[in-house]
């Protein structure tokens, strides 16, 4: 019961994380297009809302359990990429801060690509998915 409920929540962490991602660029839609450009990326309002279609995605398989392990990984190559073109080494001198919020996206990846090898549990979990399997 204990690892079921543990799955569980770590699968509501990473719903939520996603989910409260997405609630931000749709509420401001703008304004991420705007940190999107400021990045040196093209096409910023069309990149925000791929993101935030993208992180609603991921919530709904977080939550279903369905292509699991395929959204764990897709949403760690992400975390790395924001990483990188968000917070990375460009970004450090004179700023501490974007140098700690750059770690901090590999310690999420840590975890998502975990999730991935383990799939989404038994509970609460449609089994579909092409990586991992429910056994009956």
């Amino acid at each position: 019961m204990g690892r079921t409920a543990a799955i569980l929540v770590a699968r509501l962490i990473f719903a939520g994380a996603f989910a409260m991602a997405a609630a931000f660029k749709f509420a401001g839609m703008a304004d991420t297009a705007g940190y999107i450009a400021a990045a040196g990326f093209p096409f910023p309002l069309l990149l925000a809302w791929l993101a935030a279609i993208f992180e609603v995605a991921l919530v709904l398989a977080f939550l279903t359990g369905a292509y699991f392990s395929e959204a764990a990984l897709l949403a760690g190559a992400y975390v790395i990429f924001l990483a990188f073109a968000f917070h990375g080494p460009n970004r450090w001198e004179g700023n501490q801060v974007e140098f700690g919020f750059f770690v901090d996206h590999f310690t999420f990846l840590a975890g998502l690509l975990y999730a991935a090898v383990h799939g989404p549990g038994e509970k609460l979990a449609t089994g579909r998915g092409m990586i991992w399997r429910r056994e009956s």
